[in-house]
């Protein structure tokens, strides 16, 4: 079973629908039990970091995470989900993310010609070894909608980069720590794949 996390975010739905086309079963819960009792946990994300902290705060869901985690469960943080792995964000001045991994989130600079937020279709380069992205080539096309970007505190979690006026962390791997800051629900086949790869590891 797949676990959504439902902290009020807005892309659940589209998370659930994926999911479903490649014939999972996942389950929208904020239930403890049910979350901890999942084969593979996803947390999804669209909106401010400042609120989504809060709303994983009010729900009871920070210990939750965490609890995941150290029970080696394959975990996926998607857009804002990703951004909520690491420590801090400017979006949020003084507030601070879960600590999953090192590094913040920093807000795209001014630069002429490209807008923020960044959002669009966009090259990825993929590390050989990542399993997210396994079967897929280095070069696929992904949906970014974002203003925020992570500058990861060790490189060696990047598992796919992307450039929009700068080079940027776009996927991350550690242990049973995966994330993407694009939508793999809104990334045609190459999404649908990375989410297969992802319900495949065990």
């Amino acid at each position: 079973m797949i676990a959504i996390i439902d902290y009020d975010a807005g892309n659940l739905k589209s998370v659930e629908k994926a999911l479903v086309s490649l014939g999972e079963k996942p389950v929208i819960s904020r239930d403890k039990d049910t979350i901890l009792s999942a084969d593979h946990v996803i947390l999804p994300g669209v909106g401010a970091f400042g609120d989504a902290m809060e709303k994983l705060r009010q729900y009871g869901l920070v210990d939750v995470i965490r609890q995941v985690v150290s029970n080696g469960t394959p975990f996926l943080g998607i857009c804002l989900g990703l951004q909520l792995f690491f420590e801090s964000s400017e979006e949020s001045l003084g507030g601070k993310g879960l600590g999953l991994l090192p590094g913040r989130i920093v807000k795209f600079p001014d630069t002429p010609g490209l807008k923020v937020p960044h959002m669009g279709w966009n090259c990825l380069t993929i590390k050989p070894e990542a399993k997210l992205f396994k079967g897929i080539e280095s070069g696929s096309y992904v949906y970014f909608v974002h203003s925020y970007y992570l500058e990861a505190g060790q490189q060696s979690d990047v598992a796919a980069s992307s450039e929009y006026g700068l080079t940027f962390g776009a996927s991350v791997e550690r242990g049973n720590l995966f994330a993407c800051q694009f939508h793999p629900e809104k990334s045609g086949d190459t999404g649908l794949k990375i989410l297969k790869n992802f319900t495949q590891l065990t």
